[in-house]
């Protein structure tokens, strides 16, 4: 029997985040997702996606009643207010304790240099509950600042790259070929 790997994906449902010249988190983080199904799919890896009209309790609710090998949480960051809009970068956050989280979070990491152009960090934290709660390996990426005016267009003229080397990245994870859809 051939497992096919199966993952939680977990755009943001964060609609009150303002990015820099019009729309929100939600909205973007949606289109890389949306771009992100193509490979997926290509790549035979099965995935649930959370609703947009969804909250965080109610997205790890339904990670945690599923069987997911993975769960990934889509989300762009913004700065405190004392520094609005002078934050750049890419933050990827895994469980402390969890070796597949951290693995995953790694290779992320790698594949993202090969698009983003400022600086990637990996964080281990215990305090982001789509990655202290959720039953599966799960990682958390901020794509970059979203109140932050080049990051912003960075995010808006990138969607599909973001999506390729994210869906590229669970396709390694997986140890599965990537394929590029027809």
């Amino acid at each position: 029997m051939i497992n096919i790997p199966i993952i939680y994906l977990s755009p943001s449902t964060q609609e009150f985040n303002p990015y820099y010249g019009g729309g929100n988190e939600e909205y973007y983080m949606n289109l890389i997702a949306d771009a992100m199904e193509p490979y997926l799919y290509a790549s035979g890896i099965n995935f649930v996606r959370n609703s947009p009209t969804d909250n965080v309790r109610q997205v790890i609710a339904q990670s945690n009643s599923g069987n997911y090998d993975l769960h990934l949480a889509i989300h762009s960051n913004a700065s405190p207010e004392s520094v609005k809009g002078q934050n750049t970068g890419a933050d990827i956050y895994y469980y402390p304790t969890s070796v597949n989280g951290k693995r995953f979070a790694e290779i992320i990491a790698k594949n993202y240099k090969t698009i983003y152009p400022r600086s990637i960090e990996i964080i281990p934290t215990t305090s982001l509950g789509e990655v202290r709660q959720t039953k599966a390996p799960s990682v958390l990426i901020e794509v970059a600042y979203h109140d932050n005016r080049q990051d912003a267009q960075w995010i808006r003229d990138n969607i599909g790259n973001i999506a390729r080397v994210l869906a590229q990245s669970v396709a390694e994870y997986f140890g599965v070929p990537f394929v590029e859809p027809k």
